[in-house]
């Protein structure tokens, strides 16, 4: 029996990858990867490896979560270094959980390279820095996918939009025009800032800044689409700032 490495892949530079993710990667003998993992990344693969796409995107599935582990677990039986490639960590939104958990009870050898999630990565290529003393002191990261399964419970967004100063939501382009009319019906401010940020840490990457008041007829008029993390909070107002010290230097 094998063991299994669940890895995160980050969110998209090859810089970002972890030197021990890397490694791995090298002498993987299979490597089953999801759909927003990098091009540079995979080309850090082992090129003897199997390589398997299991990747996820709204619409389409190239393998069902329950026929991934499946997978996992029957590779593992007869090859010594099984990776699992997740973008971002596979902790935060990544289902790593799940399939940790599968794969213990079959009795397979699990280990997890954590990643630098897309929710802190993302912002911080933007010029937003999630956390700042004169504007916030707490960050709370959310999905803005609610009906991807039962084992997730409805998402309490009065409670979110008064639990911290930044709310950092992954998946939240789809629901946006929900999410937006919960969060000030709750009692947060129209002019709440707002960022959006698509294809975080990578050479195509762009932010849509604006309000809560105007930002879901910002995405229509632009026709910003996913994927992208969603930034709420005044360290939104940062961007400007960081961005012209940024072009000067």
């Amino acid at each position: 029996m094998g063991k299994v490495y669940l890895i995160g892949a980050g969110p998209g530079d090859p810089g970002l990858m972890t030197l021990k993710g890397k490694g791995l990667l090298e002498c993987a003998d299979v490597v089953i990867y999801d759909a927003l993992v990098s091009p540079p990344i995979l080309a850090m693969i082992n090129p003897q490896a199997e390589k398997i796409d299991a990747g996820k995107r709204r619409g389409r599935h190239s393998l069902m979560q329950s026929q991934t582990t499946q997978l996992m677990i029957e590779k593992a039986q007869t090859h010594a270094i099984v990776v699992r490639l997740k973008g971002g960590d596979p902790f935060i939104f990544g289902r790593g959980g799940e399939e940790m958990e599968e794969l213990i009870t079959s009795g397979v050898s699990v280990e997890v390279v954590p990643g630098i999630t897309a929710g802190i990565a993302a912002p911080a290529y933007a010029g937003i820095p999630l956390t700042h003393r004169d504007h916030s002191s707490s960050v709370t990261f959310v999905t803005g996918h609610e009906c991807a399964g039962k084992y997730r419970p409805a998402i309490n967004w009065p409670a979110i939009a008064h639990g911290s100063q930044t709310i950092v939501i992954y998946m939240g382009i789809h629901n946006l025009p929900y999410i937006v009319q919960q969060l000030t019906e709750a009692g947060l401010s129209l002019d709440t800032p707002i960022a959006l940020i698509r294809w975080g840490t990578r050479s195509q990457q762009e932010e849509l800044i604006g309000q809560l008041e105007t930002i879901v007829e910002q995405v229509e008029s632009t026709g910003f689409e996913a994927p992208a993390i969603v930034v709420i909070g005044k360290v939104v107002n940062m961007q400007s700032i960081l961005n012209q010290l940024r072009v000067k230097s």
